[in-house]
């Protein structure tokens, strides 16, 4: 019997949006703004709305692929239709490597913030507990179930989302006409680099198509949850920015966060709001983190790409719950070691192939698609013009990366290549 048949279908539109806007924010928002503003100055906000919708093009190729499949798997699926297992294997391994050191990071980003509230977080003991404490409850909620996964991350995105619309509404105000609509020539520097800093304040999308197996109507529900969801998210974004040009001296830009923003606002305890925000916004995006990357594990393995071992499914809980209990001991060993950063960074460029990869298998997968599929298939207009924009964007930010940066890339695939001939060999002399 496939395992995947006695996956729960708990999540409807809300705990898929849920799902796809803690993935995308992050800790990202509360750091960039500054350091985008040193190169695009009043151009800032114009500058995210614009690659957010650029980006939207790859969110959009996504939803298309999402409408094929009411499966758990998302990437994993597209690129093994498209190319074959080895391609679906390499993807899922890479996007999933991707996901867990960024918990790992996310999480040491979380006691950081938590050091700047009380000097209780400052020691090393207490960056250990905290992250320890995190990752062992985030891990032990979703064992429990996806209802338990997504309440989390409902609680924490009201958490988040509020503060972050709190400082939108005071901050207007602030804002200008030379402000909204600057004058003078447009002109970025480095706009290579910007901008490629900049689009990881958008990534994280495209797990939601992990957790189809678990999401009511996933054709309708997934495709829907995506769009809406980084439409509102670019929204928010450009709002922000806005206010923190139009409130932070253009001289100050290169140290100033949206805690600072808040003090100019609301005095210390607006920075402490905008602190505990940044904690919330975080912790939604390991606890989305938490729930989507075991998934990919989880397909993988029910795929016959990895060990059975992976695809067990919890009787009393309907969750993976042996692929959840290994991300979270694994994210937790990565946000304990002082090493995982040069990893963090590689998954980075990783996670930009593995779109890639999976833009190009939306032909492939069109034209395999059963009639029935095709008729439920959320087909973008235009034929193929929105996927190939879509590639082409991928492709000029990979460009943007550097030679070390392929090194760390090509370790983690031959990682992933010699785990999957293993398994391969295993099971041809069964």
């Amino acid at each position: 019997m496939n395992p995947g048949a006695k996956l729960k279908r708990d999540i409807g539109f809300f705990g898929a949006a849920f799902l796809v806007l803690n993935a995308v924010i992050g800790a990202g928002i509360f750091a960039l703004p500054g350091k985008v503003a040193v190169s695009a100055g009043l151009w800032s906000p114009w500058l995210f709305l614009v690659v957010g919708v650029l980006f939207l093009s790859v969110v959009l190729t996504f939803a298309e692929l999402a409408s094929y499949y009411e499966r758990t798997g998302g990437p994993v699926l597209y690129a093994t239709e498209a190319f074959g297992p080895l391609a679906g294997f390499s993807t899922g391994w890479l996007i999933y490597l991707a996901r867990m050191t960024a918990f790992a990071a996310n999480a040491n980003v979380m006691a950081l913030y938590l050091a700047s509230l009380s000097d209780v977080f400052a020691s090393d003991a207490a960056r250990f507990a905290v992250i320890a404490f995190v990752t062992i409850a985030l891990t032990w909620a979703n064992v429990l179930g996806v209802k338990d996964g997504i309440r989390t991350m409902g609680v924490l995105t009201i958490l988040k989302v509020v503060p972050l619309l709190l400082l939108v509404l005071l901050g207007l105000q602030h804002v200008t006409g030379s402000t909204l609509i600057p004058g003078g020539d447009f002109h970025i520097d480095d706009i290579g680099g910007t901008t490629l800093l900049l689009i990881y304040a958008y990534v994280g999308f495209e797990t939601i198509g992990v957790t189809a197996g678990e999401t009511s109507t996933p054709r309708r529900t997934i495709p829907a949850a995506l769009v809406r969801t980084v439409l509102g998210t670019g929204l928010l974004y450009f709002l922000i920015v806005l206010v923190f040009i139009s409130v932070i001296p253009a001289d100050a830009y290169a140290d100033a966060t949206l805690v600072d923003v808040g003090r100019a606002l609301a005095g210390p305890a607006g920075a402490v709001v905008i602190t505990l925000a940044a904690v919330f916004s975080i912790g939604g995006n390991l606890a989305s983190s938490m729930l989507a990357a075991p998934r990919l594990i989880f397909s993988l393995a029910e795929n016959r790409l990895l060990p059975q071992w992976f695809a067990h499914i919890n009787e009393s809980y309907a969750t993976p719950d042996r692929a959840i209990i290994v991300m979270g001991a694994m994210a937790l060993v990565l946000g304990l070691s002082s090493n995982f950063v040069d990893l963090a960074i590689g998954s980075a460029v990783v996670r930009l192939l593995g779109y890639m990869i999976c833009i190009v298998s939306l032909p492939v997968i069109r034209k395999k698609a059963t009639p029935a599929a095709s008729e439920q298939a959320w087909r973008l207009p235009g034929g193929y013009v929105i996927p190939a924009i879509a590639l082409a964007i991928c492709v000029w930010l990979v460009a943007q990366s550097k030679g070390e940066d392929w090194i760390k890339v090509s370790v983690l695939l031959a990682i992933g290549v010699f785990l999957y001939l293993i398994e391969k060999w295993y099971y041809s002399r069964k």
